[in-house]
């Protein structure tokens, strides 16, 4: 079982379904796709220790006896996606553009390879919960491959809209999440050694939370969700038209 930020039936996932996982990391996504429904689906990253961590999750749960579903996994840049034109029915790209410096060429990709009323769904750290881990610590979003911007959403919403997409969906995720990277960052460890008692404390928590989800815990999750869920996601579908790219 895997932490997802991306409601699949909101992304309307159907039998038959091309699937690409942009900035894949550990499979979460593209593994959960191949679950769910007889597609195909593709993930990708820059990462190769990554993806051989999706491929060794991914032997749990392949059915080799159903030609009518696949994963597959290649390392790709975002910005230069080795795809056709209008080959996929579904895009996913789950907490990819926070990390990309220059992310408008990644959403034009995207608007590219998306057939004609194809579904992008796409999700980014939430602004305040993602503010307050920046002003905790400096050293959270100046590691090697971390977050470059905080995004405010209604930007990047604007942004993708202007490529020909509409946004038809949107709602928050992972709200238990915040207090532990707000815990993580207020006791940042550096030298390698281990996290506060109350980090692996509250990991612990998660953990189990994961693994039971207890009616208790979903609930109040939901309920907190709109108030400080750690994730803003959002879903849109490709119009017949593409008017420009983002600036």
């Amino acid at each position: 079982m895997s932490l997802q930020t991306i409601d699949f039936d909101r992304l309307r996932l159907e039998d038959g379904d091309t699937i690409l996982d942009l900035g894949c990391g550990e499979g979460r996504h593209a593994i959960t796709a191949y679950m769910l429904k007889n597609v195909s689906s593709i993930g990708i990253d820059l990462k190769p220790a990554d993806l051989q961590t999706t491929a060794e999750r991914f032997r749990e749960f392949e059915e080799p006896n159903n030609s009518a579903k696949s994963l597959g996994l290649a390392v790709a840049n975002g910005a230069k996606l080795p795809f056709p034109d209008n080959a996929f029915d579904k895009v996913i790209c789950s907490e990819v553009l926070e990390h990309i410096p220059d992310y408008p060429p990644v959403l034009s990709e995207i608007v590219r390879v998306l057939k004609t009323g194809g579904i992008l769904a796409v999700s980014v750290p939430r602004f305040f919960p993602e503010w307050v881990c920046w002003q905790l610590s400096d050293a959270y979003h100046e590691v090697e491959g971390g977050h470059v911007r905080i995004f405010n959403a209604g930007h990047l919403r604007e942004d993708l809209e202007s490529c020909g997409l509409i946004c038809f969906d949107r709602h928050h995720a992972h709200a238990l999440h915040v207090p532990y990277w707000w815990l993580k960052c207020l006791f940042w460890r550096e030298d390698g050694e281990e996290d506060a008692g109350a980090v692996r404390a509250y990991h612990r928590f998660l953990v189990w939370d994961l693994m039971k989800q207890p009616v208790v815990t979903r609930k109040l999750e939901m309920a907190l969700n709109p108030v400080m869920g750690k994730s803003v996601v959002m879903y849109f579908v490709k119009n017949s038209k593409q008017p420009g790219t983002p600036g």
